[in-house]
């Protein structure tokens, strides 16, 4: 069978939940505690298909940051543009983070991540909002949450199938 390795990254603004979807994907678990991630923080991940074996290597990046400069987003195949629904602020990342990937790997996957879909009540952004980034950006949207596990295992199997075209 054959093996592809992909590095795949996770961006947005600080607290956005890119650990703890990472830590759902990967561990099955969600902690409510927020950590800082400082740097960068690699997963691994495996899926299997029926004509090969896609080894993920999820780089969890702080927020906040313009990677434009520095080396993270080198050999990047995919990422998760990730966004707290319950923020309007963490939107403005969107296009930033798009235009630096691109800048990157023109053929890069992109995926964009409407995170914390658990608190409707607290939520802040319109489903118009989304589709109309989704669509400027040419990705597509999922609605997840860390916390309930919604979404998340089919995030990461959309980016990935992606990957595998």
């Amino acid at each position: 069978m054959k093996i592809v390795q992909k590095k795949v990254c996770l961006l947005g603004d600080f607290a956005v939940g890119k650990t703890s979807l990472i830590r759902r994907y990967v561990e099955g678990r969600f902690d409510d505690r927020y950590l800082t991630t400082v740097g960068v923080a690699v997963s691994r991940k495996t899926i299997e298909y029926p004509s090969l074996s896609l080894h993920l290597l999820l780089w969890d990046l702080a927020g906040g940051r313009d990677y434009s400069q520095s080396g993270y987003l080198t050999g990047v195949a995919g990422a998760m543009i990730v966004c707290d629904l319950t923020r309007e602020s963490t939107l403005s990342s969107y296009h930033l983070y798009a235009n630096q990937l691109r800048q990157i790997n023109r053929d890069v996957r992109l995926t964009l991540l409407a995170n914390k879909a658990d608190l409707s009540e607290e939520r802040a952004i319109s489903e118009e909002q989304l589709n109309a980034l989704a669509q400027e950006i040419r990705a597509p949207l999922l609605y997840t949450s860390a916390k309930t596990g919604e979404n998340v295992e089919q995030a990461f199997k959309a980016l990935s199938d992606l990957l595998v075209e």
